[in-house]
């Protein structure tokens, strides 16, 4: 509500007649605004008034007939509270005055100290600061209401996230217990907000063959939580080239560049793809733009990454256009197993900005290899979080783990 060009409606509450006409002729004489008064003597008919609307600002004597003190103000408000009130008082009333304005009151004026000129700039002021605090309240409410919706848009994203990992890794047989297992998996997430850009899945391919994804999408939140639920359709969709490890990121990045061709959206995912068989014994992958996994050889007791060359090394997913990638191979012995993961974890700064490193990641791996499944990935997890300067992870940490059986 502007002042600027109208009639300003005035609400007069005062039981002594002469203050009050006083009151009116000042207005009467305040250069450049017309004030309509409307004068009553006791606090109930003032909020009689206020009820029906029409007046943009009150002048609110404290001592009335039928109220006195801040009880007066209090009533009031509890009555009209989108009004701008200003209260009027005596000079050994000016310490209540002073707490009722932090309760609420837009300003007081102290009878017997009033001219036109500062009773017309301070129903000008009332008004101003009494319109800018309840925008800045149906603001609040507004960006609070779009928050609590935002929340909940989170928390559904989350769930729908968590709904999309595997939520029971696959035996290998089928039919056999786990600790009769031919391949046995481990993993382990964190997002490091409500939604994550990790993803990752346990494809099984066979009996005793299987097919593990991780990827690593561009950013944090709810852009990066998108892609990663694209990739997963896509992946979905793929499954006739799983076998293939190469042919299977080739065509996933293909699909990635042909959704985003015709999107101003700059993303990105790294990934690497790898299929374990139990029965030949042997690892093959292919990797697009994403750190080699873990090499852990328990049979020879040493810990290193994956090797890998540049045809089996390619770019990142929809980094580049059209990319063909590659399938490289290693043996596995009884016991061996591979640890996939996202820089998240090897990419974690401690002290002075220093970098913890896949050289400390392997170390940290061959110190506990006599663990198994998610006990040797906590003690990884651990070691990086403990180096972390902040005690925490920076960036979503994703791994998962695929070992044979310890006897051929």
């Amino acid at each position: 509500m502007s002042c600027n060009g109208r009639c300003i409606h005035v609400l007069l509450v005062e039981d002594n007649p002469a203050d009050a006409r006083l009151i009116q002729e000042h207005l009467r004489d305040a250069n450049g605004l017309t004030f309509e008064i409307l004068h009553r003597d006791t606090l109930d008919a003032g909020m009689q008034v206020a009820d029906g609307g029409g007046t943009d600002v009150v002048l609110l004597d404290l001592s009335l007939p039928d109220s006195s003190g801040a009880e007066t103000f209090r009533k009031l408000l509890e009555r009209a509270p989108t009004l701008p009130v200003i209260v009027l008082t005596h000079l050994d009333d000016e310490d209540v005055a002073m707490r009722i304005v932090q309760d609420g009151a837009q300003d007081y004026l102290v009878k017997g100290e009033i001219d036109g000129r500062v009773l017309a700039r301070a129903i000008r002021y009332a008004i101003e600061r009494k319109r800018i605090k309840q925008e800045l309240a149906a603001y609040a409410a507004d960006l609070h209401a779009r928050n609590a919706q935002m929340e909940a848009d989170l928390t559904m994203a989350r769930e729908i996230q968590q709904a999309f990992l595997p939520q029971r890794l696959p035996v290998f047989p089928p039919a056999s217990a786990p600790e009769d297992a031919a391949l046995r998996f481990s993993h382990y997430y964190q997002p490091c907000s409500a939604v994550g850009g990790d993803f990752f899945d346990v494809l099984a391919l066979g009996d005793a063959k299987a097919g593990v994804l991780v990827c690593d999408v561009m950013g944090h939140g709810m852009r990066a939580a998108l892609v990663t639920a694209i990739i997963r359709g896509l992946v979905e969709e793929l499954r006739d080239s799983a076998a293939e490890p190469g042919l299977l990121l080739t065509e996933l990045n293909e699909g990635l560049c042909a959704i985003f061709r015709n999107t101003e959206l700059v993303t990105f995912a790294t990934a690497v793809y790898l299929v374990v068989d139990a029965d030949r014994h042997t690892a093959r992958y292919a990797c697009a733009g994403h750190p080699s996994p873990l090499w852990i050889r328990r049979s020879l007791g040493t810990v290193s990454s994956l090797p890998l060359d540049t045809r089996s090394c390619g770019p990142a997913l929809n980094l580049y256009g059209a990319s063909a990638f590659a399938t490289s191979r290693v043996e596995l012995a009884p016991g061996d197993e591979i640890v996939l993961f996202t820089d998240g974890l090897s990419e974690v700064e401690g002290p002075d900005g220093v970098c913890y490193g896949i050289d400390r990641l392997e170390a940290v791996a061959g110190s506990n290899a006599a663990l198994r499944g998610t006990e040797f990935l906590a003690s990884l997890v651990a070691s990086a979080r403990g180096f972390s300067q902040a005690g925490e992870f920076a960036d979503d940490v994703c791994l998962v783990g695929v070992a044979t059986a310890e006897t051929a």
